[in-house]
């Protein structure tokens, strides 16, 4: 769907009233939260019955947000988020590609006879579940696609400051902090933008960033420390944290966002990968720089995807079987990590 389609579509919804439940992906981020929380105080602007829905809990650095505490976490209260989704007219799909990345909502989700609307910057798109799709790769993030949307209908919005810290915060950390994604002016210019109109960008990045609780801290440490394995040969960094050592500093969802960046800070360094051990599964992170693509390597062995530079995945193995079999793989990509 081009652009103006899709804004246009927007501009007809809004101008009657409507039931909307705008959803996220599970282990939401700061793209997800923000985009929503941005594009819900949008509608509800304009005269809207908006719902915010996540899978599960997300990150405590996220809750100063204003309007953070409307969500409901399927989780949570899955008998009213089932009763909401029954009674929309549409709902909204924000920060993910596909239905199976809202865990355990994706079921309730298939089975709805209302709309589905996509709003997405992440790769290959299931693009048949969706009646309407605004979908770009080449865009920052997710709210960056909220912010285009919002710009339509006049800057006036970008002073009411639910909306600006929103996107701000979507923006800030889906580039992490402007040093991946920045390669288009846009970015810049969106930014600029939210200042012009009253955003106060110092305050939002100390809420985001500036917040660590002493164990947050501390398993930062440990895992530089004492959890990551430099393979030279490979360029490459590994993290791997077990349950004990997340339970050893108490810890909280969202206490390891971050961590995974911290090895590319070596000159040598073209990959790093944080690995957990969760209740369930295990997952990754994948981060790299330059043009070696973590997308193409968490699709091809670990169930996963999503940038070129900043991918997930996840394995029902060990976590130790998890390590060893990344450690495996690495000499296939050899020759594309050094080049």
């Amino acid at each position: 769907m081009e652009r103006p389609q899709f804004f246009d579509a927007i501009r007809q919804l809004i101008s009657t009233h409507h039931k909307l439940v705008l959803t996220i992906h599970t282990n939401p981020d700061g793209d997800a939260v923000g985009s929503a929380l941005a594009l819900a105080a949008f509608f509800r602007l304009n005269n809207q019955d908006v719902t915010l829905v996540s899978p599960n809990k997300f990150p405590v650095f996220l809750s100063w947000l204003e309007g953070s505490q409307n969500f409901m976490i399927f989780d949570q209260n899955a008998t009213e988020v089932r009763q909401v989704l029954q009674q929309a007219d549409y709902v909204f799909c924000l920060d993910y590609n596909g239905l199976s990345r809202s865990g355990t909502l994706q079921d309730d989700l298939r089975k709805l006879n209302c709309s589905l609307v996509l709003i997405d910057h992440h790769r290959e798109p299931e693009i048949e579940s969706f009646k309407w799709l605004l979908w770009d790769t080449v865009v920052s993030s997710t709210a960056e696609l909220v912010f285009e949307i919002i710009s339509q209908f006049g800057e006036e919005y970008f002073q009411n400051q639910e909306i600006s810290q929103a996107l701000f915060t979507g923006i800030m950390t889906d580039t992490g902090s402007f040093s991946h994604s920045i390669n288009r002016p846009q970015i810049f210019e969106a930014v600029a933008k939210l200042i012009k109109n009253g955003l106060d960008a110092v305050y939002v990045h100390q809420q985001v960033y500036d917040t660590f609780s002493e164990d947050r801290l501390r398993l930062l440490g440990h895992s530089i420390s004492n959890r990551m394995q430099v393979f030279n040969e490979f360029s490459t960094a590994i993290i791997a944290l077990s349950k004990d050592d997340l339970n050893r500093f108490n810890f909280q969802i969202g206490d390891t966002e971050g961590v995974v960046n911290y090895p590319l800070s070596m000159n040598n360094i073209k990959m790093s990968v944080l690995i957990t051990e969760k209740k369930d599964q295990i997952r990754f992170s994948f981060r790299s720089k330059g043009s070696f693509s973590v997308h193409e390597l968490a699709k091809n062995h670990f169930n996963g995807g999503g940038h070129a530079n900043a991918a997930g995945g996840s394995s029902k193995s060990t976590l130790n079987d998890a390590v060893d079999q990344l450690i495996k793989i690495l000499p296939f990509y050899k020759n594309q990590l050094n080049s």
